[in-house]
């Protein structure tokens, strides 16, 4: 438990996702209905038997113990017989359904190959099915720099040097301001400050190498003195690189061992004895090794962040260093300090003194080796600074973007150096270059840190129209979580942008913490790639793992795990979306369906005296949520998307329309719940109004009992839910299909084979030939087929209206994807008519065209770009050396007068073999003469034929270009 990655560890909090919480929410509101049924028909059935020709009629006579039994007990036993009676109100199969869409939903997350990796081979992982729908609530990402936003594969690019500069050329250092050609940037030789500062770099590390790479006596040499790659191990990508451009310039680390270092420097071999090792932790931000050099003398070599090393350094060029180090991160650079101490034998054998008695400490060891370690690391003298430089991954600025459009602001946290996180934010795009950036850095007070909190509080309220980002480093940031969190939350929740320096592994997480307990409760998403970002993942609502190269422990201690942060996009507006919004209409649909099918159950007790005679038979009563009426909802809310992947991923703004719940809010729960009702009305009183006056609708003059008239209130209910499902279904697929058709087709087919048998199992034949009977009456069909009309006609009057009258962003982007190309292998094809009536509009630019000029061989800009206009609207003309003029409505024919170049090409034609839409880049590079003259060329002409079953233009005629 005293590892780093122990110490940064906190206890993992249960997730729940917010659409589990509104639907036990939902529950409660049904148990109060279910409670309020079960007590009024019990009131009124007591009400009602208050009469004593309806307390004992005379077809039902009490036994002596029914007279003489306590009142308090059969009101109880009556109440509980109704709770009984109406219970399958509550939906319990909802959360079986709820899980095997969770589980099975997760799948596609793993299936999408645009999350898929293919230089790492990695695809995207689920930790957890249980937070699907989450990932379309986000409302704050808070993500990691290092391996999140940045490939974290660090390549060296300038160090400073006893206050001067250096760049790498050619596996040479060269001092700034000299090239290689010069006769001071043409040295084979390293200074003794360069040296020295070369060996405190690959002697102060946790890197490894290979054993069978140290074999042989000369090592990995050439002839020349230049050392040959070694494949080095570490840790930290940071050390790696170091160790590396060492070994380019003539110092490299050859391996440890036992407790010995080897270096060789330009060729010759040196052998350091490993004493002591002072570990990195977050709050000294800085590590040392104490060596014994080959003469005997004890030496410290420390490098880490410059706010630890400077303020320790008593001698060196101090002033130059800090200067070039700020240099480094406004380049973007990540930056370390160097520096080293010479002991006296006096000073080590007090230092290994104090080092044994703190590491065999039983109490307070921790507090004990910061105070040695502290004590040891003093004095020092400046060595130099480094500079790595960490690119960016691809699209990041794109996403985040992405997320910015969609409501979802975005916080970095990380632990770089102020300078160098301001920069990366810049340009990553986190920050904006008109973005007014404020700073809360380096207070040590707590009266400090509240008086700037108040003015940037001011000057965000008087600067309202201004964009405003926020730095904040770990130092502040603690002061300002002690006393001032309420006024800190108020300047973060005004910024666009947040960022967070410096910072500590548990700082992290109080941040995350801090918004997730805000009031407004926001769905807060953490992502990172390294062991320093565990916390934090477990503490927002959704972790997610980068597969970097930092281990997997975010990927193991997170939900869900993409190899890079430009697939947070699709996981978000796609994943997210079609999740939300399937388990969303899911849970409403459920509720309403059972209300359709216990509401006239609650009916029927007003026409038999509250009794708790049943409507349906005890069979249709199981088979209802398990059969008849499961399997359309729970395609749907696997496969159902209502908008196009493409339009959700090109449009982020519709990732505001699911935001906060918006589906699963009361306003929807109660439209759905009331729809449910109204239905259960219509389906118990439809059936009345044909059954209820005694009416024969049979031939032979013979009526319908109770079972007969509840079958048809059953037959009715399960055509109509099943067809509201169908129409809250946008993608139909043949699964679909399948599944909604088939359920009403098996409810007959069960349904006749249910009634048409007598089963000697079964104690009653209550259904015997009453299925059979209800549909050999026409008037039965008529009224099914009344009542379901009756009952969704209303609900797509409104749809109708709402859609062409106040349609939702969402309504829009389905109509817009119902006619837009998304991509090279989807096009939308209009109709022929269209395309026929569009025919005299071309023609009307033919005048202005055919006064076009056009050189083929030496075409001016603007008359590529009126081409270029004429092809985005499907004109095909025949371009010569003099003229362009328009020949059809279709396709495009380029035929250079004097030369071989004779092609045609089209966006709706295609030739034989290729696909039907061509990009518009392939035609304009056709259009400059790189095309192939030989080809078999399809189009379209006006005097073809037309068919009334046409579709689209892609019944095509042949025709030579040569006859344009």
């Amino acid at each position: 438990m005293e590892t780093k990655m122990a110490l940064n560890y906190k206890s993992k909090s249960q997730k729940r996702s917010a659409v589990e919480k509104s639907m036990n929410s939902f529950l409660i509101i049904y148990l109060i209905i279910l409670l309020f049924e079960a007590i009024l028909s019990t009131i009124l059935k007591y009400a009602w038997q208050a009469e004593e020709k309806w307390d004992e009629p005379w077809y039902n006579d009490k036994t002596e113990h029914e007279r003489n039994s306590s009142k308090i007990l059969r009101f109880i036993s009556d109440f509980l017989a109704f709770l009984v009676l109406y219970n399958f109100i509550i939906p319990i199969s909802l959360y079986v359904t709820v899980e095997m869409q969770k589980f099975l939903g997760s799948f596609f997350i793993g299936w999408d190959l645009d999350l898929y990796h293919e230089e790492t081979n990695q695809r995207a992982q689920v930790n957890t099915s249980d937070l699907n729908e989450e990932l379309g609530q986000v409302e704050y990402v808070f993500t990691d720099k290092t391996g999140t936003l940045t490939e974290n594969e660090m390549q060296f690019r300038e160090c400073s040097i006893n206050g001067i500069k250096y760049q790498e050329v050619n596996g040479k250092l060269t001092p700034e301001g000299f090239s290689e050609d010069s006769p001071d940037g043409n040295r084979h030789t390293l200074m003794k400050e360069e040296e020295l500062f070369l060996k405190a770099v690959c002697l102060c590390h946790t890197v490894q190498i290979s054993a069978d790479q140290t074999d042989g006596a000369d090592g990995p040499w050439h002839a020349n003195g230049i050392a040959s790659p070694l494949e080095y191990y570490a840790s930290s990508p940071d050390e790696k690189a170091l160790v590396e451009a060492a070994s380019r310039v003539g110092v490299v680390f050859m391996g440890t061992s036992g407790d010995s270092m080897e270096v060789k420097s330009l060729g010759k071999p040196e052998r350091y004895k490993l004493l002591h090792v002072l570990e990195f932790d977050p709050n000294r931000r800085r590590m040392s090794v104490i060596v014994e050099s080959p003469s005997g003398e004890k030496l410290l070599f420390t490098k880490g962040a410059e706010s630890s090393i400077l303020p320790r350094s008593k001698s060196g060029e101090i002033d130059k260093t800090r200067i070039h180090v700020d240099e480094f991160a406004l380049k973007g650079l990540r930056t370390l300090c160097v520096a080293y101490r010479r002991f006296t034998p006096e000073e080590y054998q007090e230092i290994g003194k104090r080092l044994h008695e703190a590491r065999t400490a039983l109490q307070q060891r921790e507090e004990k080796l910061a105070d040695v370690f502290n004590f040891i690391e003093r004095d020092l003298e400046l060595l130099g600074a480094t500079g790595v430089e960490d690119k960016l991954q691809e699209k990041v600025q794109e996403t985040i973007e992405a997320l910015r459009l969609a409501g979802i602001k975005v916080w970095v946290l990380t632990g770089d150096k102020h300078e160098t996180a301001v920069s990366v934010s810049l340009s990553c795009g986190h920050f904006h270059r008109t973005m007014n950036i404020l700073e809360l850095v380096q207070h040590k007070s707590d009266s400090t840190c509240a008086e700037q909190l108040r003015q940037l509080a001011k000057r965000i309220k008087e600067d309202h129209v201004i964009q405003h980002g926020l730095v904040v480093d770990g130092t502040s940031l603690s002061l300002a979580l002690r006393e001032h969190e309420k006024l800190f939350m108020e300047v973060c929740k005004s910024c666009s942008a947040v960022l967070c320096c410096r910072m500590a592994p548990l700082q992290k997480a109080k941040v995350v913490r801090l918004l997730k307990t805000s009031p407004e409760k926001p769905i807060t998403l953490a992502i990172g790639d390294g062991a320093n970002d565990v916390s934090m993942i477990q503490e927002a609502h959704v972790g997610i793992g980068i597969m970097g190269k930092e281990g997997r422990q975010a990927v193991r201690n997170s939900d869900y795990a993409i190899a890079r942060f430009k697939f947070l996009s699709k996981l978000l507006f796609v994943h997210g979306h079609f999740y939300y919004i399937r388990i969303a209409t899911l849970v409403q649909y459920f509720f309403y369906k059972n209300v359709c099918f216990i509401t006239p159950q609650f009916l029927y007790q007003f026409f038999c005296l509250f009794s708790q005679q049943t409507l349906y038979d005890s069979v249709y009563l199981t088979l209802y949520n398990i059969c008849f009426t499961s399997l359309p909802v729970l395609i749907y809310s696997l496969f159902e998307q209502h908008v196009h992947p493409h339009v959700l991923q090109s449009k982020p703004v519709l990732y505001r329309d699911i935001s906060k719940n918006a589906h699963l809010g009361y306003k929807p729960f109660l439209y759905w719940t009331i729809l449910g009702f109204l239905h259960a009305f219509v389906f118990f009183y439809g059936s009345y109004l044909l059954m209820g006056e005694d009416t024969s609708l049979l031939g032979n003059g013979q009526m319908f009992g109770n079972w007969t008239f509840g079958t048809l209130v059953f037959t009715v209910m399960v055509i109509t839910v099943t067809m509201k499902m169908a129409l809250e279904t946008h993608f139909w697929t043949w699964i679909n299909h399948f599944v909604t058709w088939g359920s009403i087709v098996f409810y007959f087919i069960f349904s006749l084979f249910y009634g048409g048998i007598i089963w000697p199992f079964l104690h009653t034949q209550d259904m015997y030939f009453v299925f059979v009977q209800l549909l050999s009456s026409g008037s039965a069909w008529f009224a099914i087929i009344l009542i379901v009309v009756a009952c969704l006609f209303l609900d797509v009057v409104k749809k109708v209206l709402y859609r062409h009258l106040q349609p939702t962003s969402t309504e829009k982007a389905q109509m817009y994807s119902n006619r837009v190309a998304l991509s090279d292998e989807f096009i939308a094809l209009q109709p022929l008519s269209r395309a026929r009536n569009q025919l005299s509009k071309i023609r009307c630019l033919q005048k202005f065209i055919v006064l076009v000029n056009v050189n083929v061989s030496g075409r001016p800009p603007e008359r590529v770009g009126v081409l270029t206009a004429l092809l985005v609207h499907g004109i095909r003309y025949t371009a010569t050396a003099s003229k362009v003029s328009v020949c059809n409505p279709c396709c495009f024919s380029l035929t250079e007068t004097g030369s071989s170049i004779n092609c045609m090409d089209s966006m709706c034609c295609f030739s034989d073999g290729e696909t039907a839409c061509t990009s518009i880049r392939r035609m304009l590079e056709r259009l400059m003469g790189r095309c192939s003259p030989t080809r078999v060329n399809r189009s379209w002409s006006s005097s073809d034929p037309f068919y009334a079953n046409d579709r689209s233009i892609l019944t095509l005629s042949t025709m030579d270009s040569s006859t344009c």
